[in-house]
């Protein structure tokens, strides 16, 4: 329905890779959740962000999820 209304699909409390591998063969966009990164203060974030934007290694871990 969400992307029939040209909508992202965001999936919240993500901590496992079976749980995300199920949510992107179903369609889903974006996901948070530990499996991702626990909970953190902003500086942390602004750090983690940084960290991982300027990483292509980071990228293909999450293109190496999304292909199993």
């Amino acid at each position: 329905l969400a992307h029939q209304c040209d909508l992202k699909v965001v999936a919240e409390g993500v901590e496992d890779e079976a749980t995300l591998f199920a949510l992107l063969r179903m369609g889903c966009d974006l996901a948070q959740g530990y499996l991702i990164s626990p909970p953190m203060s902003v500086a942390e974030a602004d750090l983690w962000i940084a960290d991982h934007q300027a990483s292509p290694k980071d990228r293909s871990f999450l293109n190496r999820l999304i292909k199993r």
